[in-house]
């Protein structure tokens, strides 16, 4: 078994989510869905799920907010519904993302 590179979360697959863009994506042609997922007191909430539906609601993909409460996507251009799920409480956000960087806020809130 290999060891996980400096750009893999601890403990999955999932690329570490507060790394830097890399070098090779060309923002230019890419679209970059990233944000920071917070509590009502504005606090990050690091470990959330963070969920990206498509503009139909249906599921696309998941990755776990960094300690930092920092998520990141790479999508299409188009709208999408992003749903973080935590322990501090849930959130979502609608985003019509363009090409380049789309920063999104992402609170969480008890239900």
């Amino acid at each position: 078994m290999t060891s996980p590179s400096n750009t893999t979360a601890a403990g999955c697959a999932a690329p570490d989510q507060s790394a830097p863009i890399p070098a090779s994506v060309d923002l230019n042609r890419e679209t970059v869905l990233t944000g920071i997922v917070q509590n009502a007191e504005g606090e990050p909430v690091g470990g959330a799920y963070v969920r990206l539906l498509d503009s139909s609601g249906e599921f696309t993909a998941e990755v776990v907010s960094s300690p930092e409460g920092v998520f990141r996507f790479f999508a299409a251009p188009g709208s999408w519904t992003l749903r973080a799920l935590s322990r501090s409480g849930n959130g979502e956000a609608v985003v019509d993302a363009t090409v380049g960087v789309n920063e999104v806020a992402l609170a969480v809130s008890p239900a």
